[in-house]
Formats: structure tokens, sequence, C-alpha cells
């Protein structure tokens, strides 16, 4: 007597699981990417051109965490 085993890896927990974390890793690197890139971008910047945009040196990183993760003010 011969017994066939299927499974679909679509319906098991440990799958969901692992793309739970695929998604929150690939989500990580975007915002850290972000956060990069706009805090590069604006310590580029003269103060003069900071001040002109109604900031100054000290904020850039807050700037660039609010900016990556989608908060405004």
């Amino acid at each position: 007597m011969a017994f066939a085993i299927t499974s679909n890896p679509t319906n098991g927990s440990a799958y969901q699981a692992i793309l739970r974390i695929l998604h929150s890793f690939v989500q990580a690197t975007a915002r850290r990417r972000a956060y990069l890139e706009t805090r590069r971008e604006l310590s580029s910047l003269s103060d003069a051109m900071l001040a002109d945009l109604g900031l100054t040196r000290s904020q850039i990183n807050r700037v660039s965490h609010d900016a990556a993760i989608g908060l405004t003010d």
C-alpha cells in the first residue's frame, strides 16, 4: 500500500511567518534607505538653505527619521 503526502506550503503557519519576516525586513530596509538618503541630502545643504526650509542642522536627524517612518509635522 502506498501513501501520498501532499502539502501546500501556502497554508502553513511557518510559511506565513517567513513571509511576514521577509516583508518586515524589506520595509525596514526601505525605511533605512529613506532615512540615510534624506539625512545625506539635508546635510549637504548650507545653513542658509536649511534656514529657508525652517530647519537647523541639529534637526536633520529627527526630520530624516520622521520622513523615513512617514510622519509629517
